[in-house]
């Protein structure tokens, strides 16, 4: 594509975009099914110059009115993901000009919120969190992510994956804690490589596949995923099982549910029942009162810990979004909770990074619900023989009471989990 072709397609993708009326994976989705004759390149190069405008928005909202021309086109201009030549070249002499201002202007100049590029309802709760390593935070949140893969454990090997890949010009390396990730750089196609059309891995990120352990489900259990979504979890849980006992995916949308179903075909286990429910409280729910030998509630959320992937998120919520959450957050984890059996595991989950959806609701479900003790997800994972294991927790007495995970720490998306058993 010329690159003043390419360049207004961006400025379109943009403005679409920041209008904020979907999320922005499917807006470019939705594009890419439009402009069908777009090559890989030119995908790539839309995509990673959208998430490039949402990641440094307030950056781009100073530097663009000193500009000209439609404000989508400076902002795609700022955030173009591909060589300064290439983008020149679309560029009439008055924007190079205006450009090669925007590029010697010094990060060390900028307001501080120009420089986080954070609203401002997020900051402080960040801030109160992690004090000096609220930096080194929003360094990786502008970075971007890597590729997790978790190797099916009852198809094949990691290793043995992970030289097919090597093979197939793909570079994995083993994840630092869970046995079964392979982490890559970059974002190669997948989906048509052998050992994926094989049901051998599914993308999924680590602190996801930290999640699956914390349950640590058995083989022959009756186990339920409360919230599955397109069922990434599931198949791992199905895996750890071995393919036995019974393992329901529940979620109150079956389109997404829908989304398990080629995953599921691929994977090679039998013992994995979706099913949509109505709410928390539907009467499938009921039934299984008290029977269930794990349940893991990987609870909605504002889904703040993706920022890497999803920076559209923080221009999308607000601190009243993340307080009518946690209400539902709390109801759903005590609908759940009714169905583990005596000696039984209860794991909840967010991929937030907020305390109002993570400690906040587990303490209160631990006081309102004195019959569910407390595990400490460090000692779990640690015999499970997680290297570093505590380095991945937080809270309680020892600071191992949860697992916390942090993009700049941990090098997955933002996640926490809590877990208790029924006694």
């Amino acid at each position: 594509m010329h690159p003043k072709a390419l360049l207004d397609a961006c400025s379109e993708l943009v403005r679409l975009t920041l209008k904020f009326d979907h999320p922005a994976d499917a807006i470019v989705s939705r594009f890419f099914r439009d402009n069908r004759g777009l090559g890989p390149r030119e995908r790539a190069t839309l995509a990673e110059t959208v998430y490039t405008v949402l990641r440094k928005k307030l950056l781009f909202d100073h530097l663009a009115p000193s500009g000209s021309g439609p404000k989508e086109r400076r902002l795609a201009i700022l955030g173009f993901y591909g060589p300064g030549d290439f983008l020149r070249s679309a560029l009439s002499d008055q924007e190079k000009r205006w450009l090669d201002q925007c590029e010697a202007v010094k990060a060390d100049d900028l307001m501080e919120r120009h420089r986080h590029n954070l609203p401002e309802w997020l900051v402080q709760p960040l801030k109160d969190q992690l004090g000096t390593g609220f930096w080194p935070l929003v360094e990786h949140l502008n970075l971007g992510a890597g590729l997790d893969l978790r190797v099916n454990a009852i198809k094949a090997k990691r290793a043995d994956v992970q030289k097919e890949l090597q093979q197939a010009g793909i570079k994995a390396v083993p994840t630092p804690f869970s046995p079964w990730g392979l982490r890559i750089a970059g974002k190669p196609a997948l989906n048509k490589n052998d050992a994926f059309l094989r049901g051998d891995f599914e993308v999924q990120d680590e602190g996801s596949q930290l999640l699956a352990m914390l349950v640590d489900a058995k083989r022959g259990e009756m186990v339920v995923d409360f919230c599955a979504g397109a069922g990434g979890k599931t198949l791992a849980l199905g895996a750890a099982m071995r393919s036995t006992g019974r393992l329901y995916a529940f979620d109150t949308s079956a389109h997404r549910l829908d989304a398990l179903k080629p995953r599921l075909a691929r994977s090679g286990l039998s013992n994995v029942h979706p099913a949509a429910i109505a709410h928390e409280r539907d009467d499938r729910v009921k039934r299984l009162s008290g029977k269930l030998d794990r349940v893991l509630v990987d609870s909605p959320c504002t889904g703040l810990g993706t920022l890497r992937r999803n920076p559209d998120l923080k221009w999308r919520q607000n601190m009243a979004a993340v307080d009518e959450m946690a209400v539902k957050q709390a109801a759903i984890l005590q609908s759940a909770a009714r169905m583990v059996k005596a000696g039984g595991r209860l794991v909840y989950a967010t991929c937030s990074v907020l305390p109002q959806e993570n400690e906040a609701i587990a303490d209160a479900f631990s006081v309102a619900n004195p019959e569910f003790a407390p595990l400490a997800a460090g000692e779990l994972l640690a015999q499970l023989k997680v290297e570093g294991a505590s380095g991945l927790c937080s809270g309680g007495a020892d600071g191992r009471l949860y697992l916390r995970l942090w993009p700049h720490l941990h090098q997955t998306d933002g996640f926490f989990a809590a877990v208790w058993q029924k006694k």
